[in-house]
């Protein structure tokens, strides 16, 4: 059987999204996590996704670890006096009972450093997300394409045939 590159690109994006489904340990939610593309010989790359903490005490975000990089840190961009910039945050970010943090461009996101090979379209990123009380989170951040702003939603699943008689 042949497949065009685009008829590939499609279905691997969507099962990328149905392995991109939310990941629960004790009172941390991590959901709808993606990542951009990257152009060959980056060194960097991100990723993004939201984090909710339904329990009664907080929690912090400390890094974590991928399969395509060296490193996971937390970033945060923000404007200083017009000027955008990018710093990592050593300790995290922290989640307070009941807070849902979300992690995106232009402000706090997942640093991939020391990208192993460049991220494609359609492929996915798996990482472990460490957390000081809920401990360790495995999560996959599906590849988007460059340029891209949020994750594209899986299609909504077929409705069944109606049969009448």
């Amino acid at each position: 059987m042949i497949f065009s590159r685009k008829a590939f690109w499609a279905s691997a994006a969507l099962a990328a999204g149905l392995f991109a489904s939310a990941a629960l340990a004790a009172d941390i939610k991590v959901s709808a996590p993606w990542s951009r593309a990257t152009v060959r010989g980056a060194t960097v790359g991100v990723g993004f996704l939201t984090i909710e903490n339904k329990g009664a005490e907080p929690d912090r975000l400390l890094g974590g670890t991928s399969d395509v990089a060296e490193k996971l840190e937390i970033h945060e961009t923000r404007s200083e006096g017009g000027v955008m910039k990018m710093r990592e945050l050593p300790q995290g970010i922290e989640i307070k009972p009941g807070q849902t943090v979300v992690l995106k461009p232009g402000a706090t996101h997942l640093m991939l450093v020391g990208l192993k090979a460049a991220m494609f379209p359609g492929g996915v990123v798996h990482a472990t997300l460490n957390f000081a009380k809920a401990g360790p989170i495995a999560v996959d951040l599906p590849v988007e394409g460059f340029g891209a702003t949020g994750p594209i939603a899986a299609p909504p699943p077929a409705e069944p045939p109606q049969i009448s008689y």
